[in-house]
């Protein structure tokens, strides 16, 4: 090897020789024309870089095309600066503040200053010239740029917004990023040229304050996405009309399930009788699966003494994003509503002398908690400030970690089966190393944490990824990040390892050496929280539940005011076989009965006239099918029972 050559390492292993300053283009080249051409940016050593930067040492490389999650990221970040050269173009004296990527698509926020006026009319008008910039392929040019010319540079655009982004940078880590007759300041990567864009929409219109701070000026920011290929956008904006149908607030209000009341405050929702059913029954699942799986259920109040969170370490963590104390009259207690149970648990531990031999010790709780969020940030029920989780802790040696770890992962995948969630990852969220002040806890025990929680996902061959600095303060974590019907990704259900508030809450057991020991603590929530898998449940099947699941299963329609006896003693009947539903005794045709049923999507109508009463029968009507036939009630019990068991998904 010359001294002016370069090893680089591909992520299969292989290792290929290239001149000093080959950038991962060339290597992309060395290997196929086709590569090539679907290079969009490069990993090079872990860190992220234009794919035309050369390479001065030796270096792990991996290339990153539209496949990778980091290449999707590359590419729409470049389409935010290519919106922003658009907007540039079409409303001269524009400044811009920051444009992301998010995980669909891009951001920019914008001032349009006070003499322009602009709505979504203009919308069409910023996509088309954004495709006339894109088809001319103009190179996204790096360039590094000393603090003092990149602030003159933007003190002669008048841009306040990226001269206070300046104040927070360091000199010699500036870089400007160019294509066409745009510059921006920007860190990168970009793909190589606008040319990669071939398809552009844009989605969204709102206000944000710069910073985030409502005593800043609200800028405009413009929600995008764009595609190498004009059929996946026209795909995903057709996947967004079905989101739309499929909104958990909308079906929510339609189902009757929840409301939500300005009276009793945002963010607090509100389960009416056919969401409180529904809840209910998966509490029961659950309830049942953790009762086999060996939890004890222990419950515990709503708040909890100031004290308690301060030795938890979540008074320091989260105190400031907690609802404030509650004073009682005696001076300097108080108390705060509990936003988690863990510490709780601690104290349900410790209530009494452990021993070896009763470990693990596994309680479990369906515990409300009580964060208090943003307001901006609340959105149905996946972002509330009240909510119930599937709570539970294992207090266990270190021995046993993994094997609970692994029993805990399967109650993980029983649920996930059971309701027809198929397509998942399981993400391992590890301590950032570079940044080990967010989190409380010795190296020791997080390398601990960390490896039983990698081994255990092997060993149960889940399809995995890592992210570092995803970990919770505590410790370690596997989240189980869902795809739904309609691809897209939601984290649901998640393990921790916890070595330190065990430490925290000087939790002890008596060992077989009759000394004194410290348990290890995992933490699980395999629904996550109720209101979150709710409203993904419903958006997944669109509000058509599994009949097990579904709060009313039948209706029954009686096809005139001559059969109501009938239909109210046969809605006895099969509440006494634990058949929930209703009669609908309106004054309506039974054409009208069936299509309400049909809307309510209730999985079972029962349409009951004079043949069916007199032979103690019922004509069945199956949601979305049609007529299934008719039968005795007896056969019928014994249909449903199968149906609902078929329902469950697992045989």
């Amino acid at each position: 090897m010359s001294a002016e050559s370069i090893k680089i390492t591909l992520p299969d292993g292989t290792v290929k020789e290239f001149a000093k300053g080959s950038s991962a283009m060339d290597v992309a080249l060395s290997i196929s024309e086709g590569l090539a051409r679907n290079v969009l940016a490069a990993e090079v050593n872990g860190e992220l870089r234009d794919a035309n930067r050369p390479i001065e040492a030796d270096a792990a490389l991996k290339l990153l095309t539209w496949t990778n999650d980091e290449g999707k990221a590359t590419f729409w970040h470049s389409s935010a600066h290519l919106m922003a050269e658009a907007l540039e173009a079409l409303y001269p004296g524009t400044k811009f503040g920051i444009g992301p990527s998010i995980e669909h698509g891009f951001y920019y926020d914008v001032d349009f200053g006070e003499n322009q006026e602009f709505d979504h009319s203009h919308l069409e008008k910023i996509e088309a010239k954004m495709l006339e910039l894109a088809r001319q392929k103009n190179e996204y040019k790096r360039s590094e740029v000393s603090k003092t010319d990149a602030i003159a540079y933007f003190k002669e655009k008048d841009d306040e917004y990226k001269l206070d982004l300046l104040e927070g940078l360091e000199d010699g880590s500036i870089t400007f990023y160019q294509q066409g007759n745009f510059t921006d300041l920007c860190r990168g990567p970009h793909i190589p040229n606008t040319g990669f864009i071939k398809a552009a929409k844009v989605l969204s219109i709102a206000g944000a304050y710069w910073r985030g701070d409502e005593n800043n000026k609200q800028l405009t920011r413009l929600y995008g996405i764009t595609f190498p290929k004009q059929k996946e956008l026209t795909e995903y904006l057709h996947m967004l009309e079905e989101a739309k149908k499929r909104d958990h607030r909308k079906l929510g209000q339609e189902l009757e399930l929840f409301t939500f009341s300005q009276k009793v405050g945002m963010g607090l929702p509100l389960w009416l009788p056919k969401g409180a059913k529904l809840r209910e029954r998966l509490e029961t699942f659950m309830r049942k699966a953790q009762v086999k799986a060996g939890y004890d259920p222990v419950i515990t109040p709503h708040i909890g003494h100031k004290n308690l969170y301060v030795t938890s370490g979540h008074y320091e963590k989260y105190g400031a994003d907690s609802f404030q104390a509650i004073k009682t009259p005696n001076e300097g207690e108080e108390f705060l509503l509990k936003p988690m149970n863990c510490p709780h648990h601690c104290e349900i531990y410790k209530s009494k002398p452990r021993s070896y031999k009763e470990l693990p010790v596994r309680l479990a709780e369906f515990g409300t908690v009580y964060r208090y969020e943003q307001s901006g940030e609340l959105h149905g029920l996946t972002r509330v400030r009240g909510f119930t989780q599937d709570d539970a802790h294992i207090f266990c040696t270190e021995d046993q970690v993994k094997e609970e770890f692994i029993k805990v992962i399967d109650l993980v995948l029983y649920v996930f089966e059971s309701l027809g969630f198929e397509n998942f990852t399981a993400q391992i969220s590890l301590r950032d190393p570079e940044n080990k002040q967010k989190y409380i806890g010795t190296d020791e025990a997080w390398h601990k944490a960390e490896s039983a929680i990698i081994e255990a996902a092997a060993e149960k061959n889940l399809t995995t990824v890592t992210e570092l600095g995803e970990a919770a303060f505590y410790g370690p974590k596997l989240d189980f990040m869902v795809k739904d019907a309609l691809g897209r990704k939601w984290q649901l259900g998640t393990i921790q390892v916890d070595y330190n508030l065990p430490e925290r809450f000087e939790l002890e057991y008596t060992g077989a050496d009759n000394q004194k020991h410290r348990p290890v603590m995992i933490h699980r929530a395999p629904f996550g929280s109720l209101e979150r898998f709710v409203a993904v449940l419903i958006e997944h099947c669109a509000g058509e539940f599994p009949l097990w699941l579904t709060p009313d299963q039948v209706a029954i329609l009686p096809i005139s005011e001559k059969y109501a006896d009938y239909a109210q003693e046969l809605y006895k009947m099969l509440q006494a076989e634990d058949i929930t539903g209703f009669v609908d005794h309106r004054d309506e045709k039974i054409g009208r009965k069936i299509r309400d049923a049909e809307v309510k999507k209730i999985p079972l109508m029962l349409i009951v006239g004079e043949k069916e009463r007199d032979n103690n029968e019922v004509a069945v009507r199956r949601h979305g099918q049609g007529d299934v036939g008719t039968m005795s009630i007896e056969s019928f019990v014994d249909f449903f029972a199968k149906e609902k068991a078929k329902s469950l998904n697992i045989q």
